[in-house]
């Protein structure tokens, strides 16, 4: 089944750190734009960061720049995002999303993916 989960969220305290993955199932991931979302109470879905599939070029958001990396490791066909200084406005379920069956190299913050996890809840307080 063409599917993508996510799995690393968890509760921590401010300034902590968590690495979230995105494992792909029955595709290979790096051929794929992936994108990385999040939707906290009350709040539109924003888009976190994303790579692209052909350069693994990559882009933030303004509030995430500096403390979140996006990465891939194509032998694990996952896609990674790593979260540091985390702050206790980044809590949300996070999501990662691609396009199936095809998808553009470059990647987007738009929410415009049609393939998306189910999300794992990402928890700062103290």
């Amino acid at each position: 089944q063409v599917q993508l989960v996510e799995s690393g969220g968890g509760l921590v305290q401010p300034g902590g750190s968590l690495r979230l993955s995105c494992v792909a199932s029955d595709f290979t991931l790096d051929y794929y734009a992936v994108g990385w979302f999040r939707t906290a109470p009350g709040k539109e879905r924003e888009g976190v960061s994303c790579i692209s599939s052909s350069d693994s070029s990559t882009h933030y958001a303004d509030s995430v720049k500096g403390r979140f990396t996006i990465s891939r490791d194509n032998a694990k066909n996952t896609v990674y995002l790593q979260m540091n200084s985390l702050k206790t406005e980044d809590t949300a379920v996070y999501y990662c999303a691609t396009s199936w069956p095809y998808s553009d190299q470059a990647c987007t913050l738009d929410p415009r993916y049609n393939l998306w996890g189910q999300g794992t809840q990402v928890t700062v307080a103290s």
